[in-house]
């Protein structure tokens, strides 16, 4: 078992939610290989989370991707089936000595936009932009973290809804 703080909160204060009953819920995971070790973690803090929240294991999906790169396409796949509450983009780019961080980081962040945007789906962004491992290492809780923005935006949404 990887031991990853669910709740962690960091130095910077990132505001209380509330846990509420989302076993209802669907959730797809889409979490890339490259640098699996980070990713690994981050997943298995956001399947942490998702218990937090009541979400049965039968109600997440977890496909996995080469790299960050690959992670707009499925979640867009994802997204598609109109099987999924929110979804979850887990990855882990490190900078390395060429522009390619650069051009990485873009495409997938604007991808993920696009995605929920274009699909009206919450789509958690956990994936961790890093100068080193040891930065990515104090990182690993954005798993759940970004898990918990995306429930509480579908709750949102919900809620929106109900008072139209």
């Amino acid at each position: 078992m990887v031991d990853v703080d669910i709740l962690g909160m960091q130095e910077a204060k990132k505001g209380e939610f509330e846990i509420f009953d989302a076993r209802s819920f669907h959730v797809g995971i889409v979490v890339a290989q490259f640098n699996w070790d980070v990713c690994e973690k981050l997943l298995v803090n956001a399947q942490q989370m998702a218990s937090v929240y009541t979400i049965p294991s039968e109600h997440i999906d977890v496909v996995t991707v080469a790299g960050s790169i690959e992670i707009p396409l499925a979640l867009q796949f994802l997204a598609e089936t109109e099987k999924y509450d929110v979804l979850l983009a887990l990855g882990c780019v490190m900078r390395g000595e060429t522009p390619h961080f650069d051009y990485v980081c873009k495409i997938a962040s604007e991808g993920i936009l696009r995605v929920s945007l274009d699909f009206s789906i919450p789509v958690g962004f956990g994936i961790l932009t890093c100068n080193n491992f040891e930065q990515a290492h104090a990182r690993l809780d954005a798993g759940g973290a970004a898990l918990r923005a995306a429930l509480h935006s579908k709750k949102f949404m919900q809620a929106f809804i109900e008072r139209m």
